[in-house]
């Protein structure tokens, strides 16, 4: 999951709003006090105070920061903040995932508020500066010199101090910027800082600080000197107790109560670091960073982030599963109740189960479902999880760009987070889960953020999931028992090497009866369930459900299916509704009033009534569809013109067709004398998609010569195959979806070559009963079976 940097935001989308030149945009903030010179991280989350940040960062304006009188105000105004606080450049905005906003401001000067302003949706006020005067007096150059060497005792006597913050307190030269660095970064309280932010006078402020800073160092003089006398008295056991007894000693030194919580929270994770069972490993690098929690202040910027680290480990799945025993029954069962078809998807599945009951400690298959869309994809990896008895989670990898929202990002970030795939387990809560990769041939490219299909290379892989490392979490996170399932309406845009980690099963679309008994079994309960019908008040015949298949939807799924019986269920509500019927019984004439005119009309017979048009088979990523090639001669020398948005390798398709015909003109009957003087177009309809692939040459081949020969080709025929310039059909892709685009177009009769009779039996029984099949060997045999002439025999 990303953080993003915000360079626009919402607030461009408001109008503008008039400011004084002498007023500012405020931001009350929570127990956070920025000074002058300093470069301080700030969240927040208030919606007036977001719309404040991202007003002042579309203006290029600084932002007022006010400490609020009280932290558990929710919504400050005038009388709820301080008078006196620090104007302040916006250095950078970010949004985290979780909705929270992140300001890094640098502090500029002091500013006193003169007057609020009404009518703002935010804060806003007229200011004046508070001034400065770096005046070196011999008492101030002493005070000077004093805090910074209080400032670098404190730093000396902190245990993890940076040695970053000794340099940079040596090289302030301004005694003004000392003082407000040194109250920025001690540990005092917030209304003291509050309280060293309204002193102007640079000599009081020197003093000021001196006086707390040399307050905090007694305090850890202290604490040295307690740890010093025990150090040598005490034996192993008694160690972890003593050392809390100094941690409550200096707590209360400090006013910060007897840290009785805090060693509360301590137990608390060590009992959950126990309970979770990690590996080895996992085990003693959650120890360690315990400890190192334990000595570690809360106000520390670490803090947060080392508990939140700990929170993950605890709560990831390292040993919980969901093992049960495999019954291979009612496994197919469930699989047979949500899903109608698919038999080879549930034979694979079954295959797994039995797999899985023989041999239990057995690695997970990694299985791509790839189809064109609203064929189930996506929740038959529900389905498999319940038959299975599994938990079942969904990652969407549609659009991903990054490759640390598959790895995660380093614990070092603002707001990071594992990646998808932990958080996909920890939302599991087991660590044999199914889990989805939705739409895997949409990852984004790899650019300066890395690769994410790269970074799936690992955890696709069952030889080395068992050791994936995530970036957030650093130690190695066993997946092999993880069922991944991954979902695609194409193989060409994956990777090959990720392609080559999956086991593909392709979906193809459905068949008309297919799509009668799903429409029957499923998609009218949902419907009607939908739009608050029941079975008794509202029913659609079964020739209506076919009408709406067949002159309504034409696509490979069924989700256009089920948004067309919504709204027949959805005009059946309306009158329900307003009492013209209790009960409503929709049959096939009802249709156009519902629905309007037929959107899809069989013209296949019109399109190819006439010389010089074919029809052929196509394949796309939402399924097979028919696609017609058009034909016509005109006076020229001898060209041909294509047209109809084609791809490379269809305009050499188009080429060899017209060389095939052209070497064999005699023998067709075609006078070679006319055909010279003649431009020969070929045109693909449609001509905004764009169209290409290896299968159109025997189609284009029989459009040339039903024009050539003046003949018309059968209505109820279409082909696809591409040809040689031998005359050879040479085979294709793509079969079943070609077949099945020509059955619900009314075809009857399908040129297919003969080096694909093996795709057979992948094509529905329905389809294949109803359809007549001619297999090619060569040109010859397509001539043969499409004109409504007997042909000529080309010679070979």
């Amino acid at each position: 999951m990303a953080i993003t940097e915000t360079q626009s935001s919402p607030a461009n989308e408001r109008p503008e709003l008039p400011l004084p030149a002498d007023a500012i945009i405020i931001l009350p903030v929570r127990n956070t006090v920025l000074f002058p010179g300093v470069v301080l991280p700030v969240s927040i989350a208030r919606p007036r105070s977001v719309a404040a940040a991202q007003e002042a960062m579309r203006r290029n304006a600084p932002l007022g920061f006010l400490l609020q009188r009280d932290a558990e105000t929710a919504e400050p105004g005038p009388a709820e903040v301080y008078q006196i606080g620090t104007v302040a450049n916006v250095l950078r905005y970010i949004t985290a995932p979780d909705g929270t906003h992140h300001l890094v401001c640098q502090g500029q000067h002091r500013f006193r508020i003169r007057e609020f302003l009404p009518g703002y949706p935010f804060l806003v006020a007229i200011i004046e500066r508070i001034g400065e005067s770096e005046v070196r007096t011999p008492e101030i150059e002493a005070r000077f010199l004093h805090l910074r060497q209080q400032a670098e005792e404190a730093i000396e006597l902190l245990p993890q101090a940076p040695p970053e913050l000794g340099n940079a307190i040596r090289s302030v030269a301004s005694a003004a910027a000392l003082a407000d660095l040194v109250a920025s970064v001690m540990d005092i309280g917030i209304n003291e800082k509050q309280e060293v932010l309204e002193i102007s006078d640079v000599g009081l402020r020197l003093k000021r600080v001196s006086e707390l800073i040399g307050y905090r160092l007694e305090v850890l003089r202290l604490s040295r000197q307690i740890s010093e006398q025990t150090k040598d008295k005490v034996d192993s056991r008694q160690r972890e107790y003593l050392l809390r007894e100094q941690l409550k000693t200096i707590q209360k030194e400090l006013g910060e109560g007897d840290g009785g919580s805090r060693s509360e929270e301590v137990e608390e994770l060590k009992k959950r670091i126990a309970e979770a069972k990690m590996p080895a490993e996992v085990e003693q690098q959650a120890k360690k960073e315990l400890a190192r929690l334990e000595r570690m202040p809360e106000g520390a910027a670490e803090y947060s982030m080392m508990r939140n680290y700990l929170d993950w480990l605890v709560e990831l799945p390292w040993s919980v599963t969901t093992e049960r025993a495999v019954d291979i029954a009612e496994a197919r069962r469930v699989l047979d109740e949500d899903h109608y078809g698919l038999p080879k998807i549930k034979r694979r599945i079954l295959e797994y189960l039995a797999v899985q009951k023989l041999h239990p400690g057995g690695r997970s298959p990694i299985l791509c479902f790839v189809g064109p869309p609203g064929v189930g994809k996506t929740s038959l990896g529900q389905s498999i999880a319940r038959a299975t008895g599994r938990k079942f989670v969904r990652v969407s990898l549609g659009g991903t760009h990054d490759e640390a929202e598959i790895r995660g990002h380093r614990r070092t970030y603002i707001g990071a987070l594992p990646g998808t795939i932990i958080q996909a387990i920890r939302k599991a809560g087991a660590r044999d889960c199914v889990m989805m990769l939705d739409e895997i041939d949409k990852l984004g490219m790899g650019g300066f953020h890395g690769d994410p299909s790269s970074a799936l290379l690992e955890v696709l892989d069952p030889e080395q999931n068992s050791t994936f490392r995530d970036n957030y979490l650093g130690v190695p996170f066993d997946l092999s028992a993880v069922l991944f399932i991954t979902t695609a309406n194409m193989l060409d845009t994956i990777p090959g090497a990720l392609r080559d980690r999956m086991e593909v099963i392709e979906l193809t679309g459905y068949t008309e009866e297919e799509k009668l008994q799903i429409a029957r079994r499923y998609l009218m309960r949902r419907q009607i369930e939908a739009n608050g019908l029941s079975a008794e008040r509202c029913t659609i015949s079964d020739e209506a459900l076919r009408r709406i298949i067949a002159d309504y939807t034409r696509e490979a799924g069924v989700r256009n299916l089920e948004r067309t019986i919504g709204a027949v269920f959805r005009h059946a509500a309306m009158r329900v509704a307003e009492g013209a019927a209790e009960r409503i019984d929709i049959g096939a004439e009802d249709l156009p009033g519902i629905l309007g005119p037929v959107r899809f009309e069989n013209e296949t017979a019109m399109r190819t009534s006439v010389p010089g048009v074919a029809t052929g088979l196509a394949w796309t990523p939402a399924g097979g569809d028919i696609l017609f090639i058009e034909a016509t001669r005109v006076d020229g020398d001898g060209r041909l013109i294509l047209t109809g948005h084609l791809g490379e390798v269809m305009k050499e398709s188009a080429q060899a067709a017209l060389s095939l015909v052209k070497s064999r003109a005699k023998s067709l009957g075609i006078d070679q004398a006319q055909l010279r003087k003649s431009d020969i177009h070929i045109h693909v309809p449609a001509g905004a998609t764009p169209k290409d692939g290896p299968s159109a040459g025997v189609a284009m081949t029989m459009a040339l010569v039903s024009l050539l020969t003046e003949r018309a080709m059968r209505s109820d025929t279409a082909m696809t195959g591409e040809i040689s310039l031998r005359g050879l059909v040479l085979p294709v892709g793509g079969i079943k979806e070609k077949v099945t685009a020509a059955a619900r177009a009314g075809i009857t009769t399908v040129l297919l070559p003969a080096r694909n009779r093996h795709d057979l039996d992948d094509i529905p029984e329905e389809v294949r009963n109803r359809m007549r099949f001619v297999w090619c060997e060569r040109i010859d045999d397509a001539i043969a079976a499409a004109f409504e002439e007997p042909a000529k025999a080309l010679a070979s």
